[in-house]
């Protein structure tokens, strides 16, 4: 089984193509939590315009991977993600997993925008509120195609780079990159803490080189 499948795959479940309703407005003086709940917005749009025109391939990775960076702190999401084995590894380990871990982002993520027709899915944007150094961005995900029940997503938004970036997304209560290190320390627990190991299964999951 592919390393960090279950936390990686469950969050890109959530972000095909959408259509994002109107976010629920908020007072003047809370500025930032208004601009938070439209970043979102503005995001889902923009992941469901990707697959616009039918790219080729390399071109649709090109431009998903350029959106991530944009709008993920993928850095400080991989990092977290690695937990106390960061600390561990190697310079040259480190850059080598930064890498892999956008390959295995984007592998994930790629396959999942063209999921659901345009205005396949609707996401209402209840109001944030901040937590701690981060803003709480709670939305209700419902697909219009079928009879599922919606499901309760909380984009969780850091601001400490400066600008907004998604750091986590918690679904029906589960944090994503919760579980991905969960996964990945469980994975390096049962091959005694070797980063090699893991870049190595992360390799065979990308096709990274």
């Amino acid at each position: 089984m592919p390393i960090g499948r279950r936390g990686i795959v469950a969050g890109c479940v959530l972000v095909p193509g959408v259509l994002l309703l109107a976010a629920v407005p908020v007072r003047a003086e809370d500025a930032d939590l208004g601009r938070a709940a439209q970043f979102i917005r503005d995001s889902g749009n923009r992941l469901a315009a990707l697959a616009r025109g039918n790219p080729a391939p390399e071109e649709k990775q090109r431009r998903l991977l350029a959106f991530l960076e944009d709008v993920v702190d993928v850095d400080g999401v991989a990092r977290f993600c690695l937990g106390r084995f960061w600390r561990a590894a190697t310079p040259g380990q480190q850059a080598d997993y930064l890498r892999l871990f956008r390959l295995v982002l984007v592998n994930s993520v790629s396959p999942r925008i063209k999921d659901y027709p345009e205005g396949g899915m609707q996401v209402t944007i209840d109001p944030p509120a901040r937590n701690g150094a981060v803003i709480e961005v709670p939305t209700v995900v419902a697909r219009t195609t079928d009879s599922e029940a919606p499901l309760r997503v909380i984009w969780v938004v850091g601001t400490d780079t400066g600008r907004l970036r998604i750091v986590d997304i918690v679904a029906e209560g589960m944090s994503l990159r919760l579980t991905q290190r969960s996964d990945y320390s469980a994975f390096l627990g049962r091959n005694d803490g070797n980063v090699d190991t893991l870049l190595h299964a992360l390799r065979q999951q990308t096709g990274g080189g």
